[in-house]
């Protein structure tokens, strides 16, 4: 199943087919890449079954054209399918249609239709809006001639995908970051991810959109993590300890709270030192 639609697994709330039907106006910000000739059913509306069959329980390909295959007169009618003009009666779309339809499908433009109804449709939580940003490889993704497919997402600790977009085989996370955050609301948000995103173009794009950031600070970053080391943290007092017990053995984690004037890292106010 493609991943873009693996956000819907979890979707609570209306029955899959009201789900499915107030997601359609999301999906019609998704292009059709498909030529103009010999079109038999609506882009959406194929779209839009696919997802209702997710919203329904379906977790392979198969299952999803098997879904849309046995779908009712009355359900077919909902998702946008057009009846037939001499007999009156909704056709469902071969199996083979739905999958060479989300084939072709554009994966990105997908995935922020579906991260914006996600978004909309949930409640926010009570609270500072806390936001991860963490990368993941599609299991069985890699085959003999192809690499495996990797995704960049932005979640929240509670689990809800915001928004996800494939990373350029060529390339790496990095350029990413920006273009997955863009149709987030990030006003007071705070933003969480590994040391791979501590770059000075996240921290200034992070600023500008009015969220709050952790940088974890590792040797990749040349030179700050001495200027952190440096700090005169024996005479700063202890914030948090927290022991805990796991894998048999006792764990002890203690946090530590510094301010400083300046440091070379865009807008940073505070570093924090977290021993295990």
């Amino acid at each position: 199943m493609p991943s873009c639609l693996r956000q819907l697994e979890g979707a609570s709330g209306p029955a899959p087919l009201e789900a499915a039907a107030d997601l359609r106006k999301y999906l019609a910000t998704v292009p059709d890449p498909r030529a103009r000739r010999g079109i038999r059913y609506p882009w959406t509306a194929l779209l839009t079954a696919a997802a209702a069959a997710v919203l329904a329980g379906a977790v392979s390909l198969t299952a999803i054209g098997e879904w849309v295959a046995d779908a009712p007169q009355r359900v077919l009618a909902l998702l946008g399918f057009r009846p037939d003009p001499l007999t009156g009666l909704f056709r469902p779309p071969h199996a083979t249609t739905v999958r060479l339809v989300l084939a072709a499908a554009d994966g990105d433009a997908l995935d922020r239709a579906i991260g914006r109804f996600l978004q909309e449709r949930k409640a926010p939580a009570p609270g500072r809006k806390v936001i991860a940003v963490d990368s993941k490889t599609l299991r069985g993704s890699r085959t003999a001639g192809r690499t495996a497919t990797a995704l960049i997402a932005a979640m929240t600790h509670n689990g809800q995908v915001l928004a996800q977009r494939q990373i350029d085989g060529k390339s790496n996370e990095i350029p990413a970051f920006a273009p997955l955050l863009n149709d987030i609301d990030l006003t007071g948000a705070v933003i969480t991810a590994d040391a791979l995103h501590t770059q000075h173009d996240h921290a200034a794009y992070l600023h500008e959109r009015g969220a709050h950031y952790l940088a974890v600070v590792k040797r990749n970053h040349p030179g700050l993590p001495e200027r952190l080391h440096r700090l005169p943290w024996r005479d700063i007092r202890l914030d948090h300890i927290e022991r805990t017990r796991a894998h048999h053995r006792d764990e002890i984690r203690r946090l530590k709270t510094a301010a400083f004037a300046h440091i070379d890292y865009p807008h940073t106010r505070q570093p924090l030192q977290a021993v295990r």
